[in-house]
């Protein structure tokens, strides 16, 4: 019997590189545009829009500062929040369209 000749490193690493490119490709990439979307988002609120935070509680924007928002909840309530808790802007003042910030579910 003739001896068999070592098989190619870069065939043996092709089929894990095309792997880790479709994982790239579904997975990272996407996380990568959403993240960058929510920064803009993040960056773009303004006074009087309407957003949600993470924790689902609704308000208009009245106050935004370097890190925190303050939102309007009631007539009567303000509420303090960190700015990246804001996951999507429902209504944009008007005159302007809504980007949705976050997840559709």
């Amino acid at each position: 019997m003739p001896p068999q000749a070592a098989p190619n490193p870069i065939s043996m690493l092709m089929p894990f590189a095309m792997m880790f490119l479709i994982f790239y490709v579904l997975v990272f990439r996407p996380q990568q545009t959403a993240r960058r979307q929510h920064q803009q988002m993040l960056k773009d609120l303004k006074k009087h829009d309407e957003v949600v935070t993470a924790g689902g509680m609704f308000g208009t924007v009245v106050n935004v500062k370097t890190d925190t928002v303050i939102l309007r909840v009631d007539e009567n309530a303000r509420v303090e929040v960190e700015k990246s808790s804001i996951s999507r802007v429902v209504k944009r003042k008007e005159g302007e369209v809504a980007v949705s910030g976050g997840h559709s579910a």
